[in-house]
C-alpha cells in the first residue's frame, strides 16, 4: 500500500559517505536502532549505486536468514535457474563470479556467518543493515561500520509537519518537543504522533460531518466527546504518545483492528492483504493494511509487512493478545486449505512462509490428542505446506515446518503423520548431503511405520535408506554369501521387542577383511575376485571327478552287460549246490525236481535241436515265419534225460515238433541261450562264450539225434544248451 511521501531529513551525511564506501569496493555495516529510518536510507544508497556494479545492485532481506539461505538468495537473484537448487560447491562456484552491490537489511548474524558470507562472495561490496544488538563482524573481515541515530529537535518538528501536512500550532510543537525527549529523535515516532494529529484533526471536523457522509462509521472513537467545539479534543498524553499503537488502533476500522489481533496472534507477521477477506470476514479488508501502514504500526520487511518496533508489545498490554490461540488456530486452517489448493504455486506459498511457520509455532506447542473424526490443525498445516516449501526450494522453512509437525504430531499421537515427517527429514538431509542425519530420521521413520504395519511406507524408507547407503558407501541389509553361515540376528530382526519400536536394521559393520588384503597387496586381486574365481574352480573340478565317476561306473554296467548271459543261472559260472541227476529213474531220492505234467510225452525235451535256429525270410529270429522244430520221431528220451536241468522249462505251450535245424552255421549272438539249471554230469570242455563266436571247429562226428542236454549241437556251442523257455530274450543274429 502507498505510504506517506516523507522526506529524508539529516541523513545526507550518511548518504554520501555509504555510496563513497561502496564505490570503493568496501562493504560497510549500517547500524541503528529500530525505527531510526535504516530501511529509507537503504532505499536511497540503492539508487545512488545503480551503476557501480557490472551485476548491478541486489536487494536481499535478511530477517530469518541464514548464510546459506541469503547465498541461495543471491544465486538466483542473479541467475536465471529456476526449479534449480545447486549443491554447495557449484553454489559457491557460481556465488564467487557475481560482482554486485548486495544490500542487505535486517542482518541477524554476524561473526562466522558474516565472515563466511563474504568470504563466498569476494566480488561483491555489501551494504549490511543490522539494529546494535546483533553480534558485530569479526575483527578479520574488512567490514567499515556507520551508525545511524536520531534525529535532532527541529528535524523532529519538520518531520511532524509533514506528516500532518500542516504547520504546527505552539501547543503541538511543544508537545512535539516532549516527544522528541522521550523517543530519542526516532523518526518512527514522529510518524506516529502525525498518525494522532490526523486523527485528531478528523475529530476536531466534527461528528454532524462524519455521519452526514458516513466516512468512518465502522471506526467510531475510542473516547466519545459530547462537547459539540471540536476545539475541546485535547492533545494525546505523553505516555499516549510514546506508546501510541492502542490509542491508533482504536480509530481504525474493524477490518484494520482485527488485522492487527491476527498480527499479535502471528507473533508480528502481517498476512498479505490477499487473504485479509478470508481471514477477517470482510470483502474490503484488503485495505486495512494501507491503514496500519499510514499510521506507522507495521513496517516493510522483505516483501511483506511486520508490526513496528514496538507496536507488539503496546498491543499485548492494551489485550489483543487474549484471542491468540483462536487467531492462530484460524489462520492455521485458512493457510491448510490455500496452500493445498492446486492453483497456488510453490512460489506464493513460499512467499506467505513466514506467517505460516508463525502460526505452526503457536499451535505446535499446545497441541493434544484431537477428539474422533477431527485432525490437528498444526500437524495439517506442516502437512501441507511442507511439499510446497521443498517444490519452492526454500529449504529453511522446509526443515522448521518438518520439525514443528513431527513435534506437534508427537503431542497429538498421530503415528502416522509422525513417521512421514521423520521421513521427510531424512529425505531433506540427504539432499543436503547429511548422511547420519538422513539415515538416523529414515531409521526412525521405518520404525514407527513398522509397528503400524504400513508396507508401503517402511518400503519407501528402506529405499530412502539405499540411497544413504549409496551415497555414503556403507553396505546395509546384506544378505549371507554362499558358504557363510546365516548370523542369529537375521532371524531376530523382524522379532519386536516387548516394549518398544522394533529396530528398522542391525548394527552396521565394516567388512572386515577385503580391505586390509587389498592393501598389502597392490597387485593382488581382491579378495572378493580370488574368492570367486577359486570357488569356481573347485566346483568344475568336483563337477569333473563326479562326471568322470559316472562315466566309468555307467561303463563298467555296460560291460558287464554285455559279456554276462541273459540266464538267469549259465552252466559256465554258476554251479548249484543241489545234485542234478538221481541214483534211479524216477526214484526222487536226491530231492530232484519231477518233469513237467506232460500226458502225451511231447514236451520240450531240452535238446539243442529244440530251439530254431533259422530267422527265416526276413532274417529277424523270434517272428511268425520262424521254422518250427519237430521232436525226435522215435519220441523216446535218452537215457541221459535224468542228466538233464531239474527245473522244467517255463514256457506256456512246448512246441509240438521237433525237427532238426536246416542249417549248421553258429549263431553270430554274443549272448548264448540259457537253460535253467546247468548239467553237472559232464562239464564243458570248451571256453564259455564271448561276443565272438567260438573259433574252434565243430565236432567231426555226426551230430546226435538223441534230446541228450550233454550232447553239443550243431547249430550251438558244446557248452550251452537248447532247453531255455521261450519267454527268454531270442538271441540276436
Amino acid at each position: 500500500p502507498a505510504q506517506p511521501s516523507l522526506p529524508l531529513l539529516a541523513r545526507q551525511d550518511e548518504r554520501e559517505r555509504l555510496v563513497r564506501l561502496l564505490a570503493r569496493g568496501r562493504s560497510v555495516r549500517l547500524t541503528g536502532p529500530a525505527g531510526c529510518g535504516r530501511t529509507r536510507l537503504l532505499d536511497l544508497v540503492c539508487e545512488d549505486c545503480s551503476d557501480l556494479a557490472p551485476d548491478g545492485v541486489v536487494r536481499l532481506n535478511g530477517f530469518g536468514r541464514t548464510s546459506s539461505d541469503l547465498l541461495y538468495d543471491l544465486f538466483h537473484a542473479v541467475y536465471n535457474a529456476p526449479l534449480h537448487r545447486p549443491d554447495r560447491d557449484e553454489l559457491l562456484t557460481y556465488v564467487r563470479e557475481i560482482a554486485a552491490v548486495v544490500v542487505l537489511d535486517d542482518l541477524e548474524f554476524g561473526g562466522a556467518g558474516l565472515d563466511e558470507l563474504l568470504e563466498a562472495t569476494p566480488e561483491c561490496a555489501f551494504l549490511l543493515g543490522a539494529t546494535p544488538d546483533v553480534p558485530a563482524p569479526s575483527a578479520d573481515a574488512a567490514v567499515e561500520e556507520v551508525f545511524l541515530g536520531g534525529l535532532e529537535r527541529a528535524d523532529g518538528l519538520d518531520l511532524l509537519e509533514h506528516a500532518v501536512g500542516r504547520p504546527l500550532t505552539e501547543e503541538e510543537s511543544n508537545w512535539a518537543g516532549d516527544l522528541w525527549f522521550e523517543s530519542e529523535g526516532l523518526p518512527l515516532r514522529f510518524v506516529q504522533a502525525g498518525a494522532l494529529l490526523r486523527q485528531r484533526d478528523r475529530l476536531r471536523a466534527g461528528t454532524s460531518a462524519v455521519d452526514e457522509f458516513g466516512v468512518f462509521e465502522d471506526a467510531p472513537p475510542a473516547d466519545a466527546y459530547e462537547a459539540a467545539d471540536g476545539d475541546d479534543v485535547p492533545l494525546p498524553s505523553l505516555g499516549e504518545a510514546a506508546a501510541p499503537a492502542p490509542l491508533l488502533a482504536s480509530r481504525l476500522s474493524a477490518s484494520a483492528r482485527a488485522t492487527l489481533r491476527f498480527a499479535v496472534a502471528l507473533a508480528g507477521e502481517v498476512p498479505h492483504q490477499a487473504h485479509l477477506p478470508a481471514l477477517v470476514g470482510d470483502t474490503h479488508a484488503d485495505a486495512a493494511l494501507g491503514e496500519l501502514a499510514a499510521c506507522g504500526l507495521v513496517s516493510p520487511v522483505g516483501s511483506r509487512y511486520r508490526l513496528a518496533a514496538g507496536v507488539l508489545t503496546q498491543l499485548e498490554a492494551a489485550g489483543y493478545a487474549d484471542e491468540a490461540e483462536a487467531g492462530a488456530r484460524s489462520a492455521a486452517q485458512h493457510y491448510s486449505w490455500w496452500a493445498g489448493h492446486p492453483s497456488v504455486t510453490p512460489e506464493r506459498v513460499c512467499a506467505e512462509a513466514d506467517a505460516l511457520l508463525a502460526a505452526l509455532a503457536v499451535l505446535g506447542p499446545l497441541t493434544s490428542p484431537p477428539a474422533e473424526g477431527e485432525e490437528s490443525p498444526a500437524v495439517h498445516l506442516a502437512r501441507t505446506a511442507a511439499p510446497a516449501f521443498a517444490a519452492g526450494l526454500h529449504w529453511s522453512a522446509w526443515e522448521r515446518v518438518l520439525r514443528t509437525g513431527a513435534e506437534a504430531a508427537r503431542l497429538a499421537g498421530d503415528v502416522a503423520e509422525e513417521a512421514y515427517f521423520h521421513h521427510e527429514l531424512g529425505i531433506l538431509a540427504l539432499c543436503g548431503g547429511q548422511l547420519d542425519r538422513a539415515r538416523a530420521e529414515l531409521e526412525a521413520s521405518i520404525g514407527l511405520r513398522g509397528a503400524l504395519s504400513d508396507k508401503r511406507g517402511t518400503v519407501a524408507g528402506r529405499r530412502a535408506l539405499a540411497l544413504v547407503a549409496d551415497r555414503s558407501g556403507t553396505p546395509i541389509g546384506l544378505g549371507p554369501t554362499a558358504g557363510e553361515e546365516v548370523p542369529d540376528a537375521r532371524y531376530e530382526e523382524s522379532a519386536s521387542p516387548a516394549g518398544g519400536v522394533p529396530a528398522a536394521f542391525p548394527t552396521l559393520q565394516q567388512p572386515p577383511s577385503p580391505t586390509l588384503v587389498t592393501r598389502h597387496s597392490s597387485s593382488a586381486p581382491s579378495r572378493k575376485a580370488r574368492g570367486g574365481v577359486k570357488g569356481l574352480a573347485r566346483r568344475n573340478l568336483v563337477a569333473s571327478g563326479a562326471g568322470a565317476l559316472l562315466v566309468a561306473v555307467l561303463g563298467t554296467v555296460v560291460t558287464l552287460g554285455a559279456t554276462s548271459d541273459n540266464d538267469t543261472n549259465p552252466p559256465s559260472d554258476r554251479v548249484g549246490v543241489n545234485p542234478s541227476a538221481s541214483q534211479g529213474v524216477n526214484d526222487g531220492s536226491l530231492g530232484a525236481d519231477p518233469a513237467a505234467n506232460d500226458s502225451d510225452g511231447a514236451g520240450d525235451t531240452g535238446a539243442a535241436t529244440s530251439r530254431p535256429t533259422d530267422p527265416g525270410p526276413d532274417g529277424t529270429p523270434g517272428t511268425s515265419d520262424d521254422p518250427t522244430p519237430t521232436g525226435d520221431p522215435s519220441g523216446s528220451p535218452d537215457p541221459s534225460d535224468s542228466g538233464s536241468a531239474s527245473k522244467p522249462p517255463t514256457t506256456s505251450k512246448p512246441p509240438t515238433t521237433s525237427k532238426p535245424p536246416t542249417t549248421s552255421k553258429p549263431p553270430t549272438t554274443s549272448k548264448p541261450p540259457t537253460t535253467s539249471k546247468p548239467p553237472t554230469s559232464q562239464p564243458p570242455t570248451s571256453q564259455p562264450p564271448t561276443s565272438q563266436p567260438p573259433t574252434s571247429q565243430p565236432p567231426t562226428s555226426q551230430p546226435s539225434t538223441s534230446d541228450s542236454a550233454s550232447g553239443p549241437a550243431s547249430s550251438a556251442p558244446a557248452s550251452t544248451t537248447a532247453s531255455a523257455p521261450e519267454s527268454s530274450p531270442d538271441p540276436v543274429i
